[in-house]
């Protein structure tokens, strides 16, 4: 079990921190031990498994060999103990904090103990509060432990190894190993997962111990849930998903009913589950039983919660929850100033994860952004216009304020977060009004940063550019060159479909809408012959029921169903609603003639998913189109959904494709 945390986390050895086996009995008789090259130290200058030495300031033995601290050297239990069984060290160790488990810190001094690390910023004021406290409780020592993990982890390491080896880390390690026995089990845990935090050896003495006890704890049945958690994630990071102790920590929160568990019993369940217990939809019954739960009691969390459990809900794949989403998504409104960047970055992410968005929470939204749009995270700025971009909500005051913002802020961008912001206006077919400077800095950091592009990200930052009408000409002869096309393709698979209808569609908007372009051609083979392709497509596909109720008014108004064509794929890779063919007089003819055509009309009939949801205008990917049909010579006629959904009978159908299709004639029939 211990090993594949050691294998795990090789950085482990990066600081001294080696393995050695469990040591036996501590011996309370001897009065000199062995240092690790053999040499004697003195009493004074402790060794404990805590690491290294704690030693006397007036001693100077062996000093040498106390430079290198481990957390997995001999046990040495000083000759001098409280009778109350607190743990004291030598009176000149430095660090002269005690753990006491008989005189308790009050609820108010914990309190005022807690507020105080909270407000800590550096590992230094952490050590700086522990000494300055004279008696603090296990709750109190792992609440430290835990702070200082918050301050120095990053990813799978420490940013400063060397912080397990100040005095007082080891001080405190030293006593929660000797009072081990006699931690309260909320103290016992929290300290478990702190070390495991702090990526100790677990096959030091003092995390064998606390696993030890752990489990002699576990095997009682007294558990609460929050303890429960708390040490199953201890064991998650030690042993993984099969850990045979982590099942057993499962086994006893299954027995217990969700509808009575408390708020922070319930968070701290998902979080549980979210850290890789559940695989295969394992403990489904159990997570069902937990969104029922949840959604009666959404309106007491906070926003940490809120975002907890919709993080959850996504990583455990939980696509059935959608009641208990909308329930978080309406609580959300009210924590929207009060979320942090990371909270609100994973609300966004799992809203745009279920496809859900609710009108209070966009309001919510726009009041706030223009707020924190030049000084929130990088990344949580990008999610919120990815958000708004995703679900087709155009926003000016959102799209606007981060438009702005990116001018200023651009050089503090990734690549991704660049691409997915520009992306996201080129979907919704939004120019801000600051379009010119904003596409200025777009172009000076694809001058400054092409390579640093992933391909992919690259195309779809272009080919967004040219859906907004904004062309970048200066950079097309760099992407069809022969390494870029060949950077596109997958490993064996070649390119993708929505990557070839990109390219083609770049190319094709070079040549109706740049004719200056000189630079190289996209080849033939990369050329796609439809823009409507299943799943992700460049185009919108007709609204079914749209479609029928127009097509029996053309009949009734053209005569015929052999007077239009249907779904009409043309050479230049769109697919048209509906084709009227007309000859040089302006009579219709069949849409099976191919020979004397005039003129050809192109209907689009624009159902509620061309547009943005909130606001009628066309997406990008509709605007280019029309835009193209009409450089093509087509007669581009549109019929939004929402002028004719007003329509009350036939009649009123008829004059009103009449109106639309033939405005310059009086005649019903020919």
């Amino acid at each position: 079990m211990a090993l594949k945390l050691i294998q795990r986390f090789p950085q482990l050895w990066q600081f001294g921190i080696q393995r050695y086996p469990p040591v036996g009995p501590v011996c309370p008789t001897r009065l000199l031990s062995t240092s690790s090259a053999g040499q004697q130290v003195c009493v004074p200058c402790l060794c404990t498994s805590a690491g290294g030495c704690i030693r006397s300031r007036d001693c100077r033995r062996f000093q040498p060999d106390c430079e290198r601290r481990t957390l997995t050297t001999t046990i040495i239990r000083e000759p001098c103990f409280v009778a109350s069984s607190s743990v004291g060290l030598h009176r000149d160790s430095g660090p002269r904090f005690r753990l006491t488990q008989l005189h308790r810190p009050t609820a108010a001094e914990e309190q005022v103990f807690q507020q105080r690390l909270k407000s800590c910023s550096s590992s230094r004021q952490v050590f700086a509060l522990l000494r300055s406290v004279g008696i603090m409780c296990d709750t109190m020592a792992a609440a430290a432990l835990h702070r200082v993990a918050d301050l120095e982890q990053v990813g799978n390491s420490l940013r400063d190894p060397t912080v397990l080896e100040k005095d007082t880390i080891i001080a405190l390690c030293f006593q929660l190993e000797q009072e081990s026995k006699r931690l309260t089990d909320a103290g016992l845990v929290s300290a478990l997962l702190a070390c495991t935090r702090l990526f100790l050896d677990p096959w030091s003495t003092l995390m064998v111990r606390l696993v030890s006890e752990s489990q002699e704890r576990l095997d009682r049945g007294q558990m609460t849930v929050g303890q429960l958690c708390t040490l199953g994630q201890a064991m998650l990071a030690i042993d993984g998903p099969e850990c045979v102790m982590l099942e057993q920590v499962m086994e006893q929160i299954q027995k217990q009913k969700p509808a009575q568990w408390s708020l922070v019993d319930l968070i701290a369940v998902y979080r549980l589950l979210q850290g890789g217990v559940v695989q295969d939809r394992k403990y489904q019954d159990l997570l069902n039983a937990m969104h029922t739960h949840a959604v009666t009691v959404t309106t007491r969390m906070d926003p940490a919660a809120v975002s907890g459990v919709l993080g959850a809900l996504v990583i455990l794949h939980q696509t059935q929850a959608m009641p208990l989403v909308i329930s978080l998504c309406k609580q959300a409104v009210r924590h929207v100033r009060l979320f942090t960047d990371d909270e609100l970055t994973v609300v966004l992410g799992a809203l745009m994860h279920f496809g859900h968005s609710d009108h209070y929470f966009v309001e919510a939204m726009e009041r706030y952004v223009p707020t924190m749009a030049f000084t929130s995270h990088p990344e949580t700025v990008t999610k919120v216009i990815q958000f708004f971009g995703r679900r087709n909500i155009l926003s000016p005051p959102v799209c606007d304020a981060i438009a702005e913002s990116f001018v200023y802020r651009a050089d503090d961008y990734n690549t991704s977060q660049v691409a997915r912001q520009i992306m996201a206006l080129g979907k919704l077919g939004y120019l801000p009004p600051n379009a010119s400077q904003l596409f200025r800095k777009v172009e000076a950091i694809l001058h400054s940063r092409f390579t640093h592009f992933q391909p992919r990200t690259m195309l779809s930052l272009l080919h967004s550019c040219t859906l907004v009408e904004r062309f970048p000409v200066n950079f097309v002869s760099k992407v069809f060159s022969s390494y870029f096309l060949q950077q596109l393709q997958e490993q064996g698979k070649g390119m993708d479909q929505i990557t070839l209808a990109q390219l083609t569609q770049l190319y094709m908007t070079l040549k109706l809408e740049c004719p200056f372009y000189q630079g190289p051609k996209l080849l033939s083979k990369y050329h796609i012959k439809s823009f409507l392709i299943p799943g992700r497509s460049l185009e919108t596909p007709v609204d079914v029921q749209l479609y029928n109720s127009v097509k029996s008014g053309l009949e009734k108004f053209l005569g015929g169903r052999s007077y239009f064509g249907s779904k009409v794929l043309t050479p230049y890779c769109y697919t048209l609603d509906v084709e009227i063919k007309l000859d040089e007089k302006g009579y219709v003819l069949p849409a099976s003639y191919n020979d004397e055509v005039h003129k050809r009309i192109a209907l689009c009939i624009d159902g509620q998913k061309r547009f943005t949801s909130n606001k009628r205008q066309l997406l990008g990917k509709e605007a280019i189109k029309q835009r193209h049909l009409r450089l093509l010579g087509y007669e581009v006629v549109q019929i939004p959904f929402y002028e004719f959904e007003k329509l009350q009978n036939n009649n009123s159908v008829v004059e009103y494709l009449h109106r639309k299709i033939f405005p310059q004639t009086y005649r019903l029939s020919w």
